[in-house]
């Protein structure tokens, strides 16, 4: 199913309710943006208390990777 957005003057875009709803993205959350070879890759990151219980035996592993991805993100901006 395709949607549409359109991007306002100050480049910000509106995600359709519908895939909020289904990516379970709200308000407040961080969005990376891939870019690829033939378009972008939206993937909305999780807040860490989002993840508290989805998965016990591997929590741990899920905050520490998480905890990764936004330390490079720093290092990526200071660049």
């Amino acid at each position: 199913m395709d949607h549409i957005a359109k991007v306002t003057s100050k480049s910000m875009v509106t995600i359709p309710a519908k895939i909020m709803k289904k990516y379970g993205i709200r308000e407040g959350m961080r969005i990376k943006f891939i870019e690829g070879e033939t378009g972008i890759l939206i993937i909305p990151i999780p807040r860490l208390e989002d993840l508290s219980g989805i998965d016990g035996q591997y929590s741990a592993l899920i905050i520490e990777g998480i905890r990764e991805l936004e330390a490079e993100h720093r290092r990526e901006a200071k660049e």
